[in-house]
């Protein structure tokens, strides 16, 4: 099947569906300015042990060097702005043809780009709390905080430790992953954007879906039971797709970066 027939196909998936849901990974993100995770040779966990720099006991161990590891990283997402495979997403759930997304993303983009229903399994970025008392802080705060030295940030009521809200390993899922378990049953049509689908318990959500499309720049375990497979960029992908739909992204992103 060639490219032109595979966004034909998936165009006609997405009209016929009742109940259409999208999963997001890393690789959505990266035309975003926001490098994945597992990309062979560019991935961060190859250049970082995520059990050494991002997990629960390594904030717990040496919390400074959590930080010093973690947040200016971090600081990045906050400046990327959203691209066309997160605003083509948020235009197909204002249409109807969208329930929501379930997104792995930490980086805040999909509601940036004006998806109201998100379900965000591995946690945001937006607050850290206090893992004694839980005081939420904003996550700006705790960025000028340790850009101005203070390393590792504390609470202001009690001087505990400061954490961020995302899942990081270790951590027991999210109340958003359990939502997403049901909000995902009955689900016609799922697309899969950007994932590695090899993160688990996030890679067993395909498998409730009667059929799954994947767009993902690299193979996944999923696609030989896929109903269409694209390993190319979202932001292009998604650009075809809509102008399939007779709707033109460029305009779209236009009008939601003007409001």
């Amino acid at each position: 099947m060639t490219y032109k027939e595979k966004i034909k196909q998936i165009a006609g998936l997405i009209k016929q569906s009742k109940k259409t849901l999208a999963l997001t990974g890393a690789g959505i993100s990266t035309e975003s300015g926001i490098p994945d995770y597992r990309s062979p040779g560019t991935g961060l966990w190859e250049k970082l042990n995520p059990m050494k720099t991002a997990s629960l006991s390594a904030l717990r161990k040496d919390p400074a060097q959590f930080y010093s590891v973690n947040l200016e990283r971090w600081a990045i997402y906050s400046n990327a702005k959203p691209n066309y495979a997160h605003y083509a997403l948020a235009h197909l759930e204002k249409a109807g043809l969208l329930v929501g997304v379930i997104t792995q993303n930490v980086d805040s983009l999909h509601k940036r780009a004006g998806s109201e229903r998100v379900w965000e399994v591995h946690g945001h970025l937006r607050t850290f709390h206090c893992m004694s008392c839980h005081q939420k802080y904003p996550f700006q705060d705790v960025v000028q905080r340790f850009r101005s030295g203070e390393n590792p940030p504390r609470c202001l009521k009690c001087s505990g430790v400061l954490r961020p809200d995302v899942v990081l390993f270790e951590d027991r899922m999210n109340e958003d992953f359990f939502q997403a378990t049901q909000v995902i049953s009955g689900c016609q049509l799922l697309l899969v954007v950007g994932s590695s689908l090899t993160v688990y318990p996030v890679a067993s959500l395909p498998g409730a879906a009667k059929q799954v499309v994947i767009i993902n720049r690299t193979p996944t375990p999923w696609d030989e039971t896929a109903a269409v497979v694209v390993n190319e960029t979202a932001g292009k992908v998604f650009r075809d797709i809509m102008f399939e739909l007779g709707e033109q992204l460029p305009e779209i992103v236009e009008k939601a970066e003007n409001n």
